[in-house]
């Protein structure tokens, strides 16, 4: 592949001769704009029309995506999204619709909203659902501006939060733009909540406990409903972080284990686009206690007729503009309604599956964070291959030679040299099985010849740099062939 900068390709006075000259010649950019404006020299190469596509196109094979190669990102979620949710998201009457006509011009899409709240609300167990948060951190905001309106107008004093070690980094920081302070609880050895210091440190003062079921280990907490017990007996609340809902699916819901409030993200469990091919949809619901707190207005229906309903008691107000992300609303539609109640249960037995059958091949090769057994997702710490000179860090870059995503590094941040991997329900066994043999070879290199690890990727166009000057002193400007980066 040319792995050359598009400044070094072309040749001057080459051009793409297909677009045809305007019936009205265009003024110069100087007869437009004072001279001061306009740039002299832009220094943009000159190609033809395909050179220009093989050089983006080749750009774009240099991504490794969920669509190329395995992405075991944990914690993150980044399984298969079907084309065939693409394709219905692509629908005109769906994709051309403004959010401001009139709710009898869009029934369809109220229709979908009402629909897909109601499926969600069976699979959680809560009693309501808004859509208006645009991601995963978005909703867990919005059910935390909940719980403090909940604790407000009951007029409790309420100014802590609990979450434990292995939090998502988004729950500290909610709770602290919540204006509550946060009280860590240390994790066991296991990897499971410390009971007796929950206990200590849950006063009268404390408004919630934030959760993650299975946590961030991959670990479910067998003490879920004592944990519900305690926060709740002092009027506080639970709160569930969705991002591994996955494991759980058609299985058990966060309401039978006692939470009070509950974001999903629809990116991570029910298979819409993440991150930059989005926009995302952080899905909120809730039970009884907080159903006069959701964000207006609510989908609701009269007879026959779909329409928003803005007569909420102690709404929130508006998290975002319009209703939502629509179109993702109707991807995860779409992959709730193909898959059905069996499907999604397969979904969490596969999940489990894959992850424990990657944790027992490469337990013995490397070192597991817990005991206990993984659900959907294993965390590895790397402190063998540590003490011979080799990092998690130069593990997950050496996998970017076998042609693999790295996996999440360095998280959770109890595990020293983590790496946690999650290769969701949709990945075969060979994939699983070329990704364990990639990490055993790895582990092999670093006992053999270490120095190729640690000097990894070598099959990138831009090889091993040094990160921290990277970040400190970004350089984005191009230089001449040969000049390092």
């Amino acid at each position: 592949m040319d792995s050359r900068v598009i400044f070094e390709k072309g040749n001057v006075g080459r051009k793409t001769g297909y677009i045809a000259q305007p019936a009205i010649p265009l003024r110069e950019p100087k007869a437009l704009l004072p001279e001061s404006y306009v740039r002299q020299d832009l220094g943009l190469p000159s190609l033809g029309e395909l050179e220009v596509v093989r050089h983006y196109t080749n750009l774009s094979r240099l991504n490794l995506s969920v669509d190329t190669n395995f992405y075991p990102l944990g914690s993150c979620t980044m399984k298969y999204n079907p084309k065939i949710n693409e394709s219905l998201a692509d629908m005109e009457a769906f994709c051309n619709i403004h959010p401001y006509q009139d709710e009898q011009d869009v029934q369809g899409a109220l229709g979908l909203i009402f629909d897909l709240e109601k499926i969600l609300c069976e699979i959680t167990g809560m009693q309501r659902f808004t859509f208006q948060a645009s991601s995963g951190a978005q909703g867990e905001l919005t059910g935390m501006l909940m719980v403090r309106k909940y604790h407000t107008t009951k007029k409790n004093k309420k100014t802590k939060v609990i979450i434990p070690d292995s939090a998502h980094g988004t729950n500290p920081a909610t709770a602290s733009m919540c204006g509550y302070k946060t009280i860590v609880i240390e994790s066991k050895a296991d990897g499971l909540i410390d009971l007796g210091k929950l206990e200590s440190a849950c006063d009268n003062e404390v408004a919630a406990v934030m959760l993650t079921n299975p946590n961030t280990l991959g670990l479910f907490e067998e003490n879920i409903l004592a944990v519900s017990e305690i926060i709740h007996k002092r009027d506080g609340l639970l709160y569930y972080d969705g991002a591994n809902f996955n494991p759980l699916l058609g299985i058990t819901k966060p309401s039978v284990m006692g939470f009070d409030v509950v974001h999903l993200n629809l990116h991570k469990t029910f298979s819409t686009p993440h991150g930059c091919g989005g926009p995302g949809a952080g899905a909120v619901g809730a039970n009884e206690k907080l159903l006069d707190f959701f964000p207006a207005p609510l989908v609701d229906k009269d007879k026959d007729v779909f329409y928003f309903n803005y007569d909420i008691k102690h709404s929130i107000g508006r998290v975002r503009g319009f209703y939502g992300n629509f179109n993702v609303l109707i991807r995860a539609y779409a992959y709730l309604l193909r898959l059905g109640q069996e499907g999604l249960v397969r979904v969490a037995q596969n999940s489990i599956l894959n992850a424990g059958y990657i944790s027992e091949k490469l337990k013995e090769h490397y070192a597991l964070a817990s005991s206990k057994p993984s659900m959907h997702e294993v965390v590895f710490s790397c402190v063998k291959q540590k003490e011979k000179g080799v990092s998690a860090l130069e593990i997950a870059k050496r996998l970017i030679d076998y042609g693999m995503h790295p996996p999440t590094m360095y998280f959770p941040l109890i595990v020293k040299e983590a790496l946690m991997v999650e290769p969701t329900e949709t990945e075969s066994k060979e994939t699983l099985d070329n990704f364990i043999e990639a990490m055993i070879k790895i582990n092999k290199e670093i006992e053999e010849n270490p120095q190729i690890v640690r000097n990894a990727p070598h099959t990138t166009p831009v090889k091993r740099v040094d990160e921290v000057r990277a970040a400190r002193n970004l350089d984005l400007r191009w230089q001449k062939p040969g000049a390092l980066f």
